[in-house]
């Protein structure tokens, strides 16, 4: 079996594209896997191309070493985007290889622990605010949204949700300074009017979700050390699962976990195992947060390994549609020291036609595929009804 082309697709996901790798192969098999140039991944489309050549003529099977010689030729620039586009291709070289074997992709790697996946519902309310129209869902614009939203979470059966900071006074908006959007850009403190709405908004979302739903919040990279500590201990009453924290200091993320009762998880933005082993020696992390897209499986799971020999549980980052939250299944499915999954439900009124076969859940967990690969592939005629928007 060789490899006979690699293209990439692209879809409007509503306030972003969606990006696809198809690789082709002589004896008619195709393997896919999702990417994401939308959130500090611009350009992987570009280095997938160039690394196309290296590829062309290859035996798709023996991924490892197809993945090494990507690996080597970009060892000086390795990481972020060319990571990215690593990742992208040994997950589409994964699904190939099963596939070809007639077996999902778990089984490769010993076959699931499990086959229900405890899900929860990500930026929830968070598309709502920022991006309504866009993603044609309901806006939230008060915090009685927010407590609607809550109950809407316990009625689509989930068990857990996780939101971001939201300011909800004249106009109501997204509190994310770390990507350079809203107030307090570029000093990232933590001021009382962000902990005073970061307190309403867990009162809302807590009385509307009931007492027995898990509450995650992500603060990604919108404060300091300071500020992540402050936030953290004001966050303390609300029995929350887990804060979600991303810094370049795994010491000072350490501080943060050794300063705060609630749960640590981080990692989302981590590339490798080489990246992910000094927040493990630091203990900086409870839950390591492995992104599958951008590293691959492969190597996703060699960081799970580590994790699991410092005692930290893993959990996949999903904030993709329906192919990579197949993706993420699989890697929840096989780690033993599995913590939640995410997945976004607020998507576009189109998002289902994307894929052949739809992830299927019940009462907030996720059913384990059991086709071949990861269990469904991309619609190519919808992709093409649905062309990416300029961003």
């Amino acid at each position: 079996m060789k490899i006979t082309r690699l293209d990439c697709l692209h879809a409007d996901g509503g306030f972003r594209n969606l990006d696809f790798l198809k690789i082709s192969t002589d004896e008619g098999l195709v393997g896919w896997s999702e990417y994401n140039e939308s959130f500090g991944g611009m350009g992987v489309t570009s280095l997938i191309e160039n690394l196309a050549p290296l590829l062309i003529g290859q035996d798709p099977r023996p991924y490892e070493a197809r993945v090494a010689e990507l690996y080597a030729v970009r060892r000086q620039a390795s990481g972020g985007a060319v990571q990215q586009a690593i990742g992208a291709i040994e997950n589409a070289l994964l699904d190939v290889k099963a596939k070809a074997l007639g077996i999902p992709v778990y089984q490769l790697f010993g076959g699931p622990v499990r086959e229900r996946i405890r899900l929860y519902w990500s930026h929830c309310g968070t598309y709502r605010l920022a991006w309504p129209e866009a993603m044609q869902i309901p806006p939230v614009r008060s915090l009685a949204d927010v407590a609607d939203l809550g109950r809407e979470v316990v009625a689509a059966g989930y068990t857990a949700l996780k939101t971001n900071v939201f300011l909800l006074d004249d106009p109501p908006r997204l509190h994310s300074p770390g990507f350079s959007r809203g107030d307090g850009f570029p000093e990232l403190n933590a001021e009382r009017e962000v902990l005073r709405a970061m307190a309403a908004q867990l009162e809302a979302l807590r009385e509307g979700a009931g007492p027995d739903v898990d509450i995650l919040v992500d603060l990604n990279f919108n404060f300091k050390t300071e500020g992540f500590l402050k936030v953290a201990r004001a966050m303390e009453p609300y029995d929350i699962l887990w804060v979600e924290i991303d810094t370049r200091s795994p010491q000072a993320l350490s501080y943060i976990r050794q300063g705060t009762t609630i749960p640590i998880a981080s990692g989302e933005c981590l590339f490798g195992r080489r990246d992910y082993r000094p927040y493990f020696d630091a203990e900086a992390m409870d839950v390591a947060i492995i992104d599958t897209p951008w590293n691959g499986l492969a190597e996703g799971l060699k960081i799970a390994s580590m994790a699991d020999s410092y005692e930290v549980n893993v959990a996949p980052h999903n904030f993709y549609g329906h192919l990579a939250t197949m993706i993420s299944a699989h890697l929840s499915a096989i780690v033993p020291h599995f913590r939640i999954m995410e997945t976004d439900p607020d998507t576009v009124p189109w998002h289902d036609d994307l894929v052949t076969e739809l992830p299927r859940i019940e009462e907030g967990h996720l059913l384990l595929p059991t086709g071949p690969g990861w269990g469904t592939e991309i619609n190519e005629e919808a992709v093409r009804a649905h062309p990416p928007q300029p961003r």
